[in-house]
């Protein structure tokens, strides 16, 4: 593993990078040394925000400063294990195409397949979430199938609906609410990742996986009130 790069970024935060790509490997350095930070709450700590492979550290420069923060990491980053421990895994519903996705049809025509062949390699994966971030709670996910890798779309759209399932070049990801997206729609989930009426305001974290399960349509109603009393509706399938 390289050594990592501890970068300022203006005078109250600072950035440790792991490397440039996106790799299990490096991601879980990340979360190992959030993990470490978190525990040890230095003086000064305001916020962790781990990434695909770095985690920024912001801070109060008016109680600690970045050379103290360097010397920590500094000590933290000598003999840093990645963290092994798996998060928890998840069973998300999903009805794919028609009014639900609406670039299915597509995305298959662009990988010479049929609609139902997306729907099973996109749904026959394990999505690690390497990191929550862009709007409270969109889920960054990795191990996308290349078969289906996309690039994203020439003309973004300026609004997609919540619980959008999308996968944009090798990426996929869950919209946590209405928002602008130039990814591909491919279905929709009930489930929120973000609910601020919820307890807990956040389902998923980064390190969790996902998996998703085909549904019908007509399940769609009930799925959607469920979500509405509060309900997760993303089952938990591994704590």
């Amino acid at each position: 593993m390289p050594t990592p790069k501890i970068l300022p970024c203006g005078d109250s935060a600072l950035t440790v990078e792991f490397g440039s790509t996106i790799d299990p490997a490096l991601n879980a350095m990340v979360l190992a040394l959030d993990e470490i930070v978190r525990a040890r709450a230095p003086a000064g700590l305001i916020e962790t925000v781990p990434t695909y492979r770095s985690l920024t550290i912001q801070f109060d420069p008016a109680v600690t400063d970045y050379d103290a923060l360097v010397r920590l990491l500094d000590e933290e980053t000598k003999d840093l294990a990645p963290r092994h421990s798996v998060g928890r895994r998840w069973r998300v519903p999903v009805v794919y195409g028609g009014a639900y996705g609406s670039d299915l049809e597509e995305v298959a025509e662009i990988h010479g397949l049929t609609p139902n062949q997306v729907i099973e390699i996109h749904s026959s994966a394990v999505y690690r979430i390497y990191m929550i971030g862009f709007l409270p709670g969109f889920t960054y996910l990795g191990g996308l199938d290349k078969r289906i890798a996309t690039s994203r779309r020439v003309h973004p759209r300026a609004k997609i609906p919540a619980g959008t399932i999308m996968i944009g070049g090798e990426q996929a990801g869950i919209a946590p609410m209405d928002m602008p997206s130039g990814w591909h729609n491919l279905g929709l989930t009930p489930v929120r990742p973000y609910a601020p009426e919820r307890d807990p305001v956040f389902l998923f974290a980064a390190g969790d996986e996902i998996v998703f399960e085909p549904v019908d349509e007509s399940r769609w109603e009930a799925m959607e009130k469920a979500v509405r009393a509060g309900e997760p509706v993303a089952e938990e399938v591994r704590p």
